[in-house]
């Protein structure tokens, strides 16, 4: 393909010949940079985009035969995904991103919001179904909860929006944010996201949105999830004792023991739900374009925040060593969390359906505090 390029009409040289250039003349130079990305050794391929060579190239089968992505005639597949994946892992501007693969800002933009949409149309089959703590459960920070489902939580994401629009987004902390609630299994992989709320939403209202969506955050009755103080200790949310210190920082080797059935209950919630905290640091070591506010419009960052948490999902499962995470302080997070039985009959599964605190689930966390004091 060529193109010619002529002299501005205002220009003085108008006699200078025209000036082409063909695409093809890039070709090599595009190549080597692909060949360089993933082509060499897993190392470089995971530093720039997060996932090594097997994992980058099993998305991009997936993304041509589950999201219809095709490749172009000068642009494939593969470079599509790595402009994106570059841009998630690094928060590069598009200009950057066009200068380091060799193409112009508008394919660099027209091919980061194309993957975009492919992976959010993946969110269906990489967003796992969590399995409850059973009795076969030998990890003891998780045995004591039977029929848990993993931490809930939120987390402030910066943003950048108008400056009509800064004050609803501003959170406590006095960042423009967006508050994005996720939901995660014991083994550091998401369940459900719902990002872009205003940062200067109560949390609870946030998960009252989330549970009353159609397609929302589906809690089983029977089984619950660890959360913070921030929400009500409510049918399916279990919330430590008030007034009693819970902070993992409290608990330290050179601490006094807990002195109470509400300190012990306290102390092992927090380890347990201490998973979802972790999950939010690897989140963001991974995607640098989490850690500040991008340039994109609002509505373009809220669904990239959807594709980080998509993407750490995939590498969850495809990576089976994860430098990201081998970073992280304490214990690695063992298993595969199992699926659903294709026997289960869903249709006759009863949902929660509502936020409110209750006295039976009140009486339930003080009947499990009790249990564990006097099973300690």
């Amino acid at each position: 393909m060529v193109r010619t390029v002529m002299d501005s009409p205002n220009s003085a040289s108008d006699d200078r010949a025209p000036i082409t250039y063909s695409l093809t003349e890039k070709i090599p130079a595009q190549v080597r940079l692909m060949d360089r990305l993933f082509g060499v050794t897993d190392g470089d391929c995971i530093s720039n985009l997060r996932m090594d060579r097997n994992a980058f190239g099993r998305l991009c089968r997936i993304l041509r035969d589950r999201c219809g992505m095709v490749d172009q005639r000068y642009v494939h597949v593969e470079e599509q995904t790595a402009m994106f994946l570059a841009t998630l892992a690094h928060h590069k501007k598009t200009r950057i991103v066009g200068f380091d693969f060799n193409r112009s800002g508008y394919t660099v933009s027209h091919y980061m919001h194309e993957v975009m949409r492919a992976v959010i149309h993946l969110h269906s089959i990489l967003l796992v179904e969590p399995t409850p703590v059973d009795d076969t459960c030998d990890d003891p920070r998780w045995n004591w909860f039977k029929g848990c489902l993993g931490a809930l939580d939120e987390t402030y994401i910066n943003v950048r929006v108008s400056t009509a629009d800064a004050p609803r987004y501003r959170s406590r902390k006095g960042q423009i944010a967006t508050n994005t609630l996720a939901v995660c299994d014991r083994f550091l992989r998401f369940v459900n996201v719902l990002p872009g709320w205003e940062g200067s939403v109560a949390d609870s209202r946030v998960l009252r949105d989330a549970v009353t969506r159609p397609n929302g955050l589906k809690v089983r009755r029977g089984s619950y999830y660890l959360c913070d103080n921030g929400y009500a200790n409510s049918e399916g949310f279990l919330t430590p004792f008030k007034g009693v210190r819970y902070h993992l920082k409290e608990w330290g080797p050179q601490t006094q023991r807990p002195s109470s059935p509400k300190k012990q209950y306290n102390m092992r919630r927090t380890m347990a739900r201490n998973v979802i905290e972790r999950a939010f640091a690897v989140l963001k070591m991974r995607w640098g374009i989490l850690r500040s506010a991008s340039f994109y419009p609002i509505e373009t960052q809220t669904r990239l925040i959807m594709t980080c948490f998509i993407l750490h999902n995939y590498i969850r499962g495809e990576m089976q060593v994860d430098p990201v995470e081998q970073e992280m302080d304490g214990d690695g997070i063992e298993g595969d969390g199992g699926q659903p039985t294709d026997s289960e009959d869903l249709s006759q599964v009863q949902y929660v359906d509502a936020v409110e605190s209750t006295a039976e689930w009140n009486q339930m966390r003080q009947d499990l505090a009790q249990y564990m004091w006097q099973n300690q």
